[in-house]
C-alpha cells in the first residue's frame, strides 16, 4: 500500500465530468459519491475502471475495488451437466430484444435487496437507447427465462446482473455471452466480484492495477456490436463436449 489512501471525493450533479485515479483509494473501492447518472458520466465512470453501485435512497456511490472479476472463453467452464443441458437446445437465444425487461427481471426477487433501482434502470435504457447497453435473452417459447445486461465502452464489456427463471438460464445466459462477446471483437468482459454462482463458470481475479491498464487499451477498442447473433457455441465446444462426456469425473 502506497502511504495514506484518500476518502472518497464529492461529485457535484452540475460538475465536471470527471473521476480520480482509482489506485489512489483503498482496496474496498469506493472512490467517489454524489454526482448523477448522465450518460456522459456513466461512460466515463466504466472508462476509468468505475461502476455506480447503491440503493434507493442513496446519493450514487463509485467503486473500482480491488481485485477485480473477469470472464473470458480461455477460463471459462461449462460442466458436463452443462454441456448436456445446452447441446438439448431447448430454449432461443436473442440480443437487445427486450433491454427494460431484462434490468426489471435482474432487479426482482432477490433476499438482498436490489442496486437495480428505478433510476438506474432509467440512466440505463437511455444507454441502450444510445447503443452504449445492451442484454441477452434466454426464451423458452414466449417465456422469457433468463438473461443478463451490461455496459460497452469499444473493447470492453462490464456486465451488470443477470437473472433466471428456470434452472440453469442464468449460466446459459452467461456462456453465450462470454462466447459471443469475445468473438465480436471485444477482450476485456468485467463481472466486478467473484461470486460463488460465477466461480463455477471460471471467473477469476485480477489486481486492480491490471484491470486498469487492461480497461485503458480496451475502451480504445472499436467494436460493433449491434448486429450480434448470439450463440453458446464455439469453435471448439464439439470437441469439449465430446471430451466432457467420456470423463464422468468432470
Amino acid at each position: 500500500m502506497r502511504g495514506v489512501r484518500k476518502q472518497p471525493v464529492f461529485l457535484r450533479p452540475d460538475g465536471r465530468v470527471r473521476f480520480p485515479d482509482p489506485e489512489q483509494f483503498d482496496k474496498e473501492g469506493l472512490v467517489a459519491v454524489g454526482g448523477d447518472l448522465s450518460s456522459a458520466r456513466l461512460l466515463a465512470a466504466y472508462q476509468s475502471g468505475i461502476f455506480p453501485w447503491y440503493a434507493e435512497g442513496y446519493v450514487p456511490m463509485w467503486w473500482s475495488p480491488d481485485p477485480r472479476a473477469l470472464l473470458d472463453p480461455e477460463h471459462l467452464h461449462v460442466s458436463r451437466s452443462m454441456h448436456k443441458r445446452l447441446r438439448r437446445e431447448d430454449f432461443q437465444l436473442t440480443w437487445n430484444r427486450c433491454f427494460p425487461r431484462v434490468m426489471a427481471e435482474c432487479g426482482r426477487l432477490r433476499k438482498e435487496g436490489t442496486w437495480v433501482i428505478p433510476e438506474m434502470v432509467e440512466a440505463y435504457c437511455r444507454l441502450h437507447r444510445e447503443g452504449f447497453a445492451h442484454s441477452l435473452e434466454v426464451w423458452r417459447g414466449p417465456e422469457l427465462v433468463g438473461g443478463t445486461y451490461g455496459v460497452q465502452v469499444g473493447g470492453l464489456f462490464a456486465a451488470e446482473s443477470m437473472f433466471h427463471r428456470a434452472t440453469d438460464m442464468s449460466k446459459v445466459a452467461v456462456i453465450a455471452l462470454v462466447r459471443s462477446l469475445f468473438a465480436a471483437g471485444i477482450t476485456l468482459l468485467d463481472v466486478q466480484f467473484v461470486t460463488s454462482h460465477l466461480a463455477t463458470l471460471g471467473a477469476f481475479s485480477v489486481p486492480r492495477s491490471e484491470y486498469l491498464a487492461r480497461v485503458a487499451v480496451a475502451s480504445s477498442r472499436p467494436v460493433d456490436l449491434t448486429g450480434l447473433v448470439p450463440s453458446w457455441t464455439s469453435p471448439g465446444d464439439s470437441a469439449a463436449a465430446d471430451a466432457a462426456s467420456a470423463d464422468p469425473g468432470k
